[in-house]
């Protein structure tokens, strides 16, 4: 991806090397881990999550010496921020919408949110209580090697991933979906979930289609992002971690799902086409 020597987002809220904060999680207890892992990249197991955040300090500030790695990767997804700010900003004005633009966080081992506190097993993650993108930029090492999804586009693609969560909460999906949650069973409301997820592919597709508008992909950049959305599948992922799959709680979609519908977005261009929740068969989104 062509990013050097273009602009950055001013929205990059800088917290590496500070700690967690507290074990609450605002909202309450479960409802708030569930809340957390709805926005989660990597979707996640709640005990996974309560395990890691029991774990954690209560806040301690410890230096941070910044390599040059991180340098230029922090400086890489607040450029990508920058170029979805404008592809937003522009398709909610042709909408009659305003968009109002997220921060982004960037920590290093553990983060408090208004969703609560999370550490960096959790993967990259959006909260809507405060409408803020957190990562920790050890995930792009993570990509490349865990997951075997190297280059800059893949990182860009978990990017776009989180910001289309914003989009989703701007437009009201976000609200209708948790309303959901306690009027239906685990495995119906992942169902719905799975569109959730897909619908954010979607639209971190519409941004791909725009940024590559304005010349800024390059030669195997769509090809990073697809390969980065197949290894991210739901049925991949619990594939790697237990042998075998198991449909029923899948939350984030399966490889051939976040690739088809990040895909169709590239294709599209615009938010038309990525109603995912009235899609008849998600296995072919086009």
């Amino acid at each position: 991806m062509r990013w050097k020597g273009r602009r950055a987002s001013s929205n990059v809220e800088d917290r590496r090397g500070m700690g967690g904060g507290g074990k609450t999680l605002v909202g309450g207890g479960l409802g708030g881990i569930i809340i957390l892992l709805i926005f989660t990249f990597l979707g996640g197991n709640p005990g996974e999550l309560l395990g890691n955040m029991a774990g954690m300090d209560s806040g301690t500030s410890v230096p941070y010496e910044e390599t040059e790695q991180e340098k230029e990767l922090a400086q890489f997804v607040s450029v990508v921020l920058a170029d979805t700010e404008e592809v937003w900003s522009q398709i909610f004005e042709e909408q009659g919408l305003i968009y109002k633009e997220p921060t982004l966080v960037l920590y290093s081992g553990s983060v408090q949110s208004a969703c609560g506190a999370a550490t960096s097993a959790v993967g990259p993650f959006y909260c809507p209580g405060d409408q803020k993108l957190y990562i920790d930029l050890s995930f792009y090492e993570e990509l490349h090697r865990k997951f075997q999804a190297p280059g800059d586009f893949a990182m860009a693609y978990v990017i776009a991933h989180e910001v289309g969560h914003h989009v989703q909460t701007l437009l009201g999906t976000t609200e209708e979906i948790m309303h959901l949650r306690q009027r239906m069973s685990e495995e119906k409301f992942n169902q719905y979930l799975v569109r959730f997820e897909l619908q954010a592919d979607y639209y971190s597709g519409v941004w791909a289609h725009h940024a590559q508008g304005m010349g800024y992909l390059e030669e195997g950049d769509l090809e990073e992002a697809l390969n980065a959305a197949t290894a991210v599948g739901d049925d991949t992922l619990q594939k790697r971690a237990q042998g075998h799959v198991v449909p029923e709680s899948f939350t984030h979609g399966t490889s051939e799902q976040r690739k088809s519908w990040f895909y169709k977005g590239f294709q599209n261009g615009t938010i038309k086409g990525g109603n995912t929740f009235e899609s008849s068969n998600l296995n072919r989104s086009w």
